[in-house]
């Protein structure tokens, strides 16, 4: 996974900015809950970093499967955060920028330890 480590790192700080950047009350949110907010083009906007997340989970050799339940991920972020109100709340809970940087790692991790064993 040693040769993963940067692009992890920087995949994670990337999905964290998206999902957990700030806190209010003990509630953690981020970029794609506030930029969420802008009508009409908000999510828009937040999907092209969760894309470009996804495209380098392709680029890494991730399985097909964990791509599929990465797009599905972001495609249940990007559809019901588009609800007005709504979704913006299921944004602050939802967090698929961090379920698939969570995916990502634990794939790498996995190739990882049968690449060593």
């Amino acid at each position: 996974m040693s040769r993963h480590a940067a692009e992890l790192r920087r995949i994670d700080r990337l999905a964290r900015l998206l999902d957990a950047r700030f806190s209010v009350l003990g509630i953690r949110f981020g970029y794609d809950s506030l930029i969420g907010l802008i009508p009409g083009v908000g999510d828009a906007v937040v999907a092209v970093p969760a894309a470009w997340l996804i495209w380098r989970a392709h680029r890494l050799g991730v399985p097909r499967t964990v791509l599929v339940r990465m797009m599905v991920n972001w495609g249940i972020d990007l559809g019901v955060g588009a609800v007005p109100v709504v979704g913006d709340l299921f944004d602050v809970a939802f967090k698929g920028n961090l379920r698939n940087a969570r995916l990502l790692q634990e794939v790498l991790k996995k190739q990882a330890a049968e690449t060593a064993g």
